[in-house]
């Protein structure tokens, strides 16, 4: 058995080109964990934090928040799956996705047995589309015939929280994106209406907004939303300075702000967390649920990175991981 395995490395904070295909130690689970043999790593904004140094993380850092493989080895006290079952993983506690094994939590992991998913398809599930519905149903807490507005509406979780919303029972469900292009993108998955950001205050109010943009959208949302109505910011995709919410602005206009991070939640909540990923895996495997995905190979991690941080991207781009 080899004791080395192919990862992509972190060696120093940078832009996308410090990213490094490296030889590391192959890693095993502990208690309550399961090491997965990697098919497709899905790549992510949250790793091009990682990459920047915005969140801190030790040197050399592997970086990688999904996954979907079959699982290696079982820890000690994991109960419920098999070695060599088809998975998809949510590896963002501990990262390490960007390789040909990875370890996380049993709980961070849904079976993908009896599903036609392919494993390309279901690497694009742990993160967007499990955070569409933690963030739909146990933040925002959307009830049936609500208003929800998206923004980034074209991107990996944009494209998944449209959906998510529909099928929690929304009303009208509205996208917003950054350019034309990406309009009609946008549409294909399922919203109502999708309008260039600048132009959302023309289409009307919202009982709930979501925002990973920052910057002026996230002012421009709480303008957005209905009395009663509730913004959850879950990202600053424009890397724009923080924007101050007056306490007594919420007070006098019946509004809530909320905060969403998926790696926080998991850590915190991985049983939560998992029976979320579960649903994920069970609505996209009956087609409720629709992921774009684009693959690209381990070694390109710099071009998806910079193709993220471009704002070029529409639905979700994977890395195929390949041992030898």
């Amino acid at each position: 058995m080899l004791d080395d395995m192919k990862a992509i490395t972190i060696p120093r904070f940078g832009d996308a080109d410090v990213l490094r295909l490296d030889e590391v130690g192959i890693p095993g689970p502990g208690p309550g964990q399961v090491s997965i043999d990697v098919a497709y790593a899905g790549a992510n904004f949250a790793e091009i934090l990682y990459r920047q140094g915005v969140v801190d993380v030790p040197l050399p850092f592997v970086p990688g928040i999904e996954a979907a493989g079959r699982i290696r080895a079982l820890g000690p006290g994991v109960e419920g799956l098999r070695v060599g079952q088809p998975v998809a993983a949510l590896t963002i506690v501990g990262s390490g996705g960007y390789a040909e094994v990875v370890t996380t939590a049993a709980d961070l992991v849904a079976p993908l047995d009896g599903t036609a998913l392919e494993l390309g398809v279901a690497a694009a599930l742990p993160s967007n589309s499990t955070t569409a519905f933690l963030v739909l149903d146990r933040v925002a807490r959307v009830e049936p015939g609500e208003s929800v507005l998206v923004h980034a509406a074209a991107g990996g979780v944009g494209s998944q929280l449209g959906q998510a919303a529909r099928s929690l029972g929304a009303g009208r469900v509205v996208g917003t994106v950054g350019s034309p292009a990406k309009i009609e993108t946008a549409r294909s998955f399922g919203y109502d209406e999708v309008v260039l950001r600048e132009e959302a205050a023309e289409a009307g109010r919202f009982d709930v907004v979501v925002d990973m943009v920052g910057g002026p959208a996230r002012r421009s949302s709480l303008d957005l939303l209905a009395p009663m109505g509730r913004l959850v910011v879950m990202g600053n995709a424009s890397g724009a300075e923080d924007v101050g919410i007056p306490a007594n602005e919420l007070w006098f206009t019946n509004k809530t702000v909320s905060g969403f991070n998926l790696a926080a939640f998991a850590a915190a909540f991985p049983a939560q967390t998992g029976r979320a990923l579960h649903r994920a895996v069970a609505a996209a495997a009956s087609g409720e649920l629709r992921v774009q995905v684009e693959s690209l190979r381990l070694e390109q991690a710099a071009e998806a990175h910079r193709r993220i941080e471009s704002g070029r991207t529409t639905g979700k781009l994977v890395l195929e991981v390949e041992r030898t």
